[in-house]
């Protein structure tokens, strides 16, 4: 077993406090997005985008991963977009079955997660290649609606970028929910022996 000697026993590491801020920037994204606002919308959106980078990157090298963060970036992130497709969906800027595919997709992780860990089954989310690409793409599509209504873009372009995140979202949901059935088949075979298990 990794005894996990990176994992910060303060909660209020730097990474923690930046993923609060984005947290705290998705509300100002959403009112600017309902006003009609795409270049302040676009700029709160970058910054978040790029804080959600730089948490990382100092969680990872200066040692301030923490369980907390592990709970507040992945939901700062889901907060972010799932708000970006809803609304870009809703004034027709992307297709409504994008928007459908990218929320089901998270909705379906987060509820496989509960019932895992309801059933006291053993959960390692760890992201995935695909998952990383899809979390890149779904961010390329809200940055680049959002510059469409700054600057005209191919919407051969557009339609093109649409495609590679849906599918992206697809395969990696699927990807997840496939991974999420062995730990549920993993948990069934180990039973109530391991339920004292540190």
């Amino acid at each position: 077993m990794m005894s996990e000697p990176s994992l910060s026993r303060r909660s209020l590491t730097v990474p923690n406090a930046i993923t609060l801020i984005r947290i705290l920037l998705t509300p100002l994204f959403v009112i600017f997005l309902l006003q009609g606002r795409y270049g302040p919308a676009l700029a709160v959106f970058v910054c978040a985008s790029l804080s959600d980078f730089i948490d990382g990157l100092i969680a990872r090298h200066w040692q301030q991963r923490s369980p907390l963060g592990m709970v507040l970036d992945p939901l700062a992130d889901k907060l972010l977009l799932m708000s970006s497709f809803i609304l870009l969906s809703i004034y027709r800027l992307i297709p409504p079955w994008l928007a459908v595919v990218v929320i089901s997709r998270d909705l379906v992780l987060v509820l496989g997660i509960v019932v895992l860990k309801l059933c006291d089954y053993p959960v390692a989310v760890r992201p995935s290649v695909a998952g990383k690409a899809t979390a890149a793409a779904q961010m390329l599509t809200v940055f680049v609606v959002l510059g469409s209504r700054l600057a005209p873009i191919s919407g051969t372009l557009l339609q093109g970028l649409f495609l590679l995140t849906g599918g992206l979202s697809t395969y990696s949901g699927i990807q997840y929910l496939t991974q999420g059935l062995k730990m549920g088949e993993k948990g069934k075979e180990a039973g109530p022996a391991e339920d004292g298990h540190g």
